[in-house]
């Protein structure tokens, strides 16, 4: 089962992902709550829509913008509608 690792700790984990440009985007609800806090970034991909980020943070370490998702994708990214990715330090392992 797909997990995502960050300092040793799973942060999310889910037999449901999709790949989506060799990236795995988990269910919303596989992400812990507890080490998220909301992001002030934003970013565009042209086919994707506008993504939005979270910050990890956990016994005073953080990881700034370390997971992305699209809260209202494009039609054609239409897949990734409430799901997470991942990237920076952040590894997905199965």
């Amino acid at each position: 089962m797909p997990k995502a690792v960050w300092n040793d700790l799973v942060v999310a984990e889910s037999d449901d992902t999709v790949l989506v440009e060799g990236n795995h985007y988990f269910p919303r609800s596989a992400l812990r709550d507890d080490l998220i806090r909301d992001s002030d970034t934003h970013t565009v991909c042209p086919w994707k829509g506008t993504a939005s980020y979270y910050t990890l943070e956990h016994a005073g370490a953080t990881s700034p913008d370390a997971v992305w998702y699209y809260p209202d994708p494009k039609p054609e990214a239409e897949m990734v509608r409430d799901r997470v990715a991942f990237w920076k330090d952040v590894r997905v392992v199965d």
